[in-house]
């Protein structure tokens, strides 16, 4: 049964978007809150509003809140090339092939990380949401590579605390369309939500801070071979810059990539892999450093542009 809310619109967040001032007046995450909207659950002064429309002074916002989901279920499936780097009492450090979500969600079928560690009879920590324990970062499903998993509680505060204070060591390699100007630099430019776009991000004034830096390791005809460090964390954030400074990552049509191009180079996702990672270890200290190989499509996918 839903219960039904009537909140006055705070000073504070009068002209803000509903969306983004649903989600602070109750505590949610942006996309939980432009779900209610969307489904027409949020109106004001008694008119339904969408994610875009703006809060005014002197308004009640009524929001009927849903009763709560069921937790999404993990389910355990073995996922070829799924391999674990490194395993102890406390962390997990998996190397994930493409097509393999971080972690359940809603609409997605497919095989999950915490599936693939199920199938392995691997336990994680049930510390966070339940389709989210024990996961302290993630990669998107189209991107392959390192991924760290908590096994106990303390690890999982300790590592969730790392990945806010920026101390973990993030690199990724890409394969961008056209040749980076300058050939190493720094993308500091705030992302958020695409205005249009459901499942996409865009370079947005009123997005989050996010930086992201890049050095050329090797050009082609078409396109160049790039290190990328993440100095923050936002979701499609190596893609987002890069289509946002002309050079969208081969194979990611998404966000704008030349089909032709990924159709020669056989691609049917972004050429992006998570290479390195490294961070103090949370309960034994020490740095702890792993490394991962290109896996078969994105190493083709090279071998193509060097031949020609």
């Amino acid at each position: 049964m839903s219960e039904i809310k009537h909140l006055p619109v705070p000073d504070s967040l009068i002209g803000e978007r509903a969306d983004a001032a649903i989600a602070k007046l109750m505590g949610l995450s942006r996309s939980a809150a432009a779900e209610l909207l969307v489904e027409g659950l949020v109106s004001l002064n008694g008119r339904e509003i969408g994610k875009s429309d703006r809060l005014v002074q002197d308004a009640i916002i009524e929001i009927s809140m849903p009763a709560p989901k069921t937790p999404l279920a993990i389910v355990p499936v073995e996922v070829p090339g799924f391999r674990i780097v490194f395993e102890d009492e406390d962390i997990i450090v998996v190397d994930k092939p493409a097509g393999v979500a971080a972690h359940p969600s809603v609409g997605w079928d497919g095989p999950t990380v915490p599936g693939a560690l199920l199938a392995l009879g691997v336990q994680i920590t049930t510390s966070g949401a339940a389709e989210r324990q024990g996961i302290v970062q993630r990669l998107d499903v189209g991107t392959s590579g390192l991924m760290t998993l908590a096994k106990s509680e303390l690890a999982y505060s300790r590592l969730k605390q790392a990945f806010r204070d920026r101390t973990v060591h993030k690199v990724y390699h890409a394969v961008i369309q056209g040749l980076a100007d300058p050939l190493a630099g720094t993308f500091d430019a705030p992302i958020g939500r695409h205005p249009k776009a459901e499942f996409k991000f865009a370079v947005m004034n009123d997005g989050k801070h996010s930086v992201t830096h890049y050095e050329t390791l090797e050009a082609f005809p078409a396109a160049s071979l790039v290190e990328v460090v993440l100095e923050t964390g936002r979701t499609h954030q190596i893609r987002v810059h890069f289509s946002a400074f002309r050079h969208p990552l081969v194979g990611d049509t998404m966000y704008g990539a030349d089909p032709k191009l990924a159709a020669r180079l056989q691609l049917d996702r972004q050429w992006l892999h998570a290479m390195k990672l490294s961070f103090e270890h949370p309960t034994k200290g020490g740095i702890v450093e792993f490394e991962s190989e290109y896996p078969a499509d994105l190493s083709h996918a090279l071998e193509v542009l060097r031949s020609n």
